[in-house]
């Protein structure tokens, strides 16, 4: 039942809140609608309540009566049907507690609720609210962990586009230091050519001005010996004497083509792309271990060829000023939005993301490669830093945090060396000398890790453990720790 502040609100010919009221000159108040179906069924414009006549075809709306009905609606429509009993139509006012549900104070004294326990509702509501939010919370939880992964993942897209380009830089300038090793090799052995051909030209032209002097020589002795036997008697006996003279000159022997006169095409020729390929172990090195960048420590800088930790502050300086030179270049080449775009990119690489495989540890960094078998080394040049560790990690190791086990590792910290594993106390190490460099060998199948000095060739320690999983080389550094290259050597098997 309609109550009566709604009664009031509502049109007296559809008996329903008004909608889009206008009001006639008798005060009475219409929906628009419907005063114009009831003028239209009737000769003349009168009042549907009092039947007085209207002089307006058009009665003018009613604003204030509109928005108390428009407000009236829609807290209508906001409100809740209060809730009743099904049985006994009666508000629901408790809990039963035995059926979970809730009751109006009849169902309370029914035989269906006998002996049951009741609470008042708005406290059910309550313990209930309080328990569902327990049950939620740890939804709550898993729902902001995906928000922020769906954060790091959209970060470390934005990186890896950065990471692809600056990979695709260095590769490029690896092969444009390689290309130009070629030209230059290419250029120099095409001098080479060239200087052999002019020099053979050469040669050949010499001899063929000598081997025509010669001839004319002898052209002009055949000549005038052919002259004087074709003269009379007595010119010819008057100088005969002088055609028998000039005929006893000793002749030259028999002119041939001198030798090496040809281009040697087997010397530029000749075994020409591995004799290349053997010269460019000058170029080339070769080291046993490469950092992984997407292990290390956001604190540490790895060098672009990733065999070392840090930079001399020298190299940096130059490093910068190089990038300074570059940016420069390339804002002469390339619009302000491209610049824009660049500058986001710096901004984005400067934030390592978060992945897996990265250690947080102290500036802590691991081998691209892990060991599961066999025998690896690899030299370290520690130089004069204060504090470093060198060993290897199990791969199921958690990477985050303090690394308290699976680490085997030497380290030098305070001016004192020490030794540590997952199974061994740490040891004190007593060394003769300090160490500039370090040489780490692990053998996995006989399960030792040794470690020795390379430039006295002196043991300085050694663990024992049977591994049973990857092993991946670790170094751990504040300052600049380099991995030294291994010796390149072309040699030729020729017993096959």
């Amino acid at each position: 039942m309609a109550s009566r502040s709604e009664e009031d609100l509502c049109c007296p010919v559809c008996c329903e809140v008004f909608r889009d009221p206008v009001l006639l000159s008798c005060s009475h108040s219409f929906c628009k609608a419907c005063l114009k179906n009831w003028w239209r069924e009737k000769p003349t414009r009168e009042c549907p309540v009092c039947k007085r006549r209207s002089s307006r075809g058009e009665p003018p709306c009613n604003l204030v009566l509109k928005n108390l009905c428009e407000t009236f609606l829609q807290e209508r429509g906001q409100r809740s049907p209060e809730a009743l009993c099904s049985l006994h139509s009666e508000k629901l006012r408790l809990f039963c507690l035995d059926h979970q549900q809730p009751v109006c104070v009849v169902c309370r004294d029914s035989k269906i609720h006998k002996n049951h326990s009741f609470i008042p509702i708005d406290e059910a509501a309550q313990d209930l609210r309080e328990e569902l939010q327990e049950t939620l919370q740890p939804f709550q939880e898993k729902l902001k962990l995906f928000e922020e992964v769906k954060v790091k993942c959209a970060h470390t897209a934005g990186y890896v586009k950065v990471q692809a380009r600056r990979t695709e830089t260095q590769v490029k300038e690896q092969f444009k230091k390689l290309h130009q090793f070629l030209e230059e090799e290419e250029e120099a052995r095409m001098a080479a050519l060239r200087e052999e051909e002019e020099q053979k030209r050469r040669m050949m032209k010499e001899k063929m001005e000598a081997v025509s002097r010669e001839i004319a020589a002898l052209s002009h002795t055949v000549r005038a010996t052919e002259e004087e036997l074709r003269a009379e008697d007595v010119s010819f006996l008057l100088n005969y004497k002088a055609a028998v003279e000039r005929l006893q000159r000793p002749l030259l022997e028999d002119p041939q083509l001198p030798s090496g006169a040809l281009i040697d095409q087997a010397k530029h020729l000749g075994n020409l792309s591995f004799n290349i390929w053997s010269k460019m172990k000058d170029l080339v090195s070769y080291s046993p271990l490469i950092l992984d960048p997407n292990t290390a420590d956001p604190n540490l800088i790895l060098s672009e060829d990733l065999t070392s930790l840090g930079e001399k502050e020298e190299e940096r300086e130059e490093e910068e000023e190089r990038e300074e030179e570059e940016e420069e270049e390339e804002r002469e080449e390339e619009d302000e939005e491209d610049e824009e775009e660049e500058e986001e990119e710096e901004e984005e690489e400067q934030e390592l993301p978060d992945n897996p495989e990265r250690l947080d540890d102290y500036c802590s960094v691991l081998g691209s490669e892990g060991f599961n078998s066999g025998t690896h080394s690899w030299d370290v040049q520690v130089g004069d830093n204060l504090y470093w560790e060198l060993g290897v990690l199990a791969e199921s190791v958690d990477r985050k945090g303090f690394i308290g086990s699976g680490l085997w590792r030497i380290e030098y910290c305070g001016g004192e060396y020490s030794a540590e594993s997952p199974s061994d106390p740490k040891t004190h190490l007593r060394l003769k000398k300090e160490l500039q460099r370090v040489r780490v060998n692990l053998d996995w199948n006989r399960g030792k890790l040794s470690f020795s000095d390379p430039d006295t060739n002196t043991h300085i320690h050694t663990f024992t453990h049977t591994f049973t999983e990857k092993m991946f080389p670790y170094i751990s550094t504040g300052d600049e720790v380099k991995i030294l290259p291994g010796k390149v050597c072309v040699t030729v098997d020729q017993s096959s």
